[in-house]
C-alpha cells in the first residue's frame, strides 16, 4: 500500500468539511467593501470614506485557555475570546475594526470543533461590524497530539490620522473610568488551572467550567459610543500582566495613574482563586484583569458624561504628577 498525506496523520477532505460548514456565515460578515471571498490566496478590503486614513493592527491568541475549553468540549466561546483579544487592542487607539483573519492549528482535524470554534469569531465580528475575510486552518499531526487546538488571529481597523488616542494628551487632574471585564478574559490561565484542576467543581450553583469560559467582552459599541461624544484622552486594555503592566502603556512622562484599589469591583471567581491559592493581592494585580476589562482616560470635566453613556462604567482613580506611572493604593 502507498503512502498517502491522509496515511501520515492529514485529512484533507476533513479541511474541506470545515469550509463548507462556515462557508456561508463567514460570507455573512462581508460588506461591500470585501472584493472577493473565501478561497482566494489573499483577501482584498478596499478603503473609502477617510481623508487620512491610518490602519491599526492587532494579533494574539487565546492562550491557555484553549485546554478549558478543550478538555470540557465547549468550544463555542473560544472564537469570541479570539477575536476580542485583537479587537479590543486597536480600539485602544480609536479604530474600527474592518476586517479579521484567523489560524487554526491540530494535530487531527474535526470539521465540527472547527466551525465551532470560527463561528464563534463570526458572531463576533457580526457585533463588531467586522468582516472575517481570510484564515488558515494548519493539521500538523506530531506538533500537536490528537484533540489538541490552537487559535490566533490578526484584525486590521481603521481610524483618522488627527483622531489617534495614543495617550499624548493625558495631564494632570484627568479621570480614571473603567469598564468591567466579563471575567478573566483570555489571560493568566496557567494559573487559573493551576489553582482550578477540576473543571467541573460547582461553583455558584454551576459548573465552574461555565464562569471560566465566559468569552472576553467586546469593547467596540462602548468605546465609540463615547468617542462620538467625548474627547477621550487615553485608553488602555487591560490583559496580561492586569493593571500594573497595561496602565502605563498609555502614560505620558512625569504622570502617574493614581488608582484606589478599594474601588475595584473584583468578581467573586477571583477572589476564590486567590483564597485558594494564597496568591498575594499584588500578584493577582500583575496577573489578572480584576474585573477591569477597559480603563478610559478623560478630563473631569467629562467624567459624567461617560458614566451616563455607560451603565456599569465606574471611576477608578486620577492623573497625578509622578513618576512611577501607576500608583495602585491598597
Amino acid at each position: 500500500m502507498s503512502n498517502t498525506y491522509k496515511s501520515a496523520g492529514v485529512d484533507k477532505e476533513e479541511g474541506y468539511k470545515t469550509v463548507d460548514k462556515i462557508k456561508k456565515a463567514v460570507g455573512e460578515t462581508h460588506n461591500s467593501n470585501v472584493l472577493n471571498h473565501l478561497g482566494s490566496f489573499g483577501a482584498f478590503y478596499e478603503i473609502g470614506g477617510y481623508k487620512n486614513p491610518v490602519l491599526v493592527s492587532g494579533t494574539d491568541g487565546v492562550g491557555t485557555k484553549l485546554k478549558v475549553a478543550l478538555d470540557t468540549k465547549k468550544y463555542d466561546s473560544i472564537g469570541v475570546d479570539c477575536f476580542a483579544m485583537c479587537a479590543n487592542d486597536i480600539l485602544c487607539h480609536g479604530a474600527k475594526p474592518l476586517f479579521f483573519l484567523d489560524y487554526l492549528a491540530c494535530g487531527k482535524l474535526d470539521s465540527e470543533i472547527a466551525a465551532e470554534i470560527v463561528l464563534g469569531m463570526v458572531e463576533a465580528c457580526k457585533d463588531n461590524n467586522c468582516a472575517l475575510i481570510g484564515g488558515e486552518t494548519a493539521e500538523m499531526p506530531g506538533m500537536y497530539q490528537p484533540g489538541d487546538y490552537d487559535v490566533a488571529g490578526f484584525c486590521v481597523g481603521i481610524v483618522e490620522k488627527d483622531q489617534i488616542i495614543d495617550g499624548s494628551t493625558i495631564k494632570a487632574g484627568n479621570k480614571i473610568i473603567a469598564l468591567p471585564s466579563s471575567g478573566f478574559h483570555s489571560n493568566g490561565f496557567s494559573l487559573v488551572r493551576k489553582v482550578f484542576p477540576n473543571f467541573e467543581e460547582e461553583f455558584e450553583g454551576k459548573p465552574l467550567y461555565e464562569t471560566l469560559l465566559v468569552p472576553t467582552r467586546l469593547y467596540y459599541k462602548d468605546i465609540h459610543k463615547v468617542l462620538e461624544e467625548v474627547k477621550v484622552s487615553g485608553i488602555a486594555h487591560i490583559t496580561g500582566g492586569g493593571l500594573y503592566e497595561n496602565v502605563p502603556r498609555i502614560i505620558p512622562e512625569g504622570l502617574c495613574a493614581s488608582i484606589d484599589e478599594s474601588k475595584i469591583r473584583i468578581p467573586s471567581v477571583m477572589l476564590e482563586l486567590e483564597k485558594r491559592g494564597g496568591v498575594a493581592r499584588e500578584e493577582m494585580y500583575g496577573t489578572f484583569n480584576m474585573g477591569v476589562g477597559m480603563v478610559i482616560v478623560v478630563d473631569a470635566e467629562h467624567a459624567e458624561k461617560v458614566l451616563h453613556l455607560l451603565d456599569d462604567a465606574y471611576e477608578i482613580g486620577e492623573i497625578t504628577e509622578g513618576s512611577e506611572k501607576i500608583d495602585l493604593k491598597f
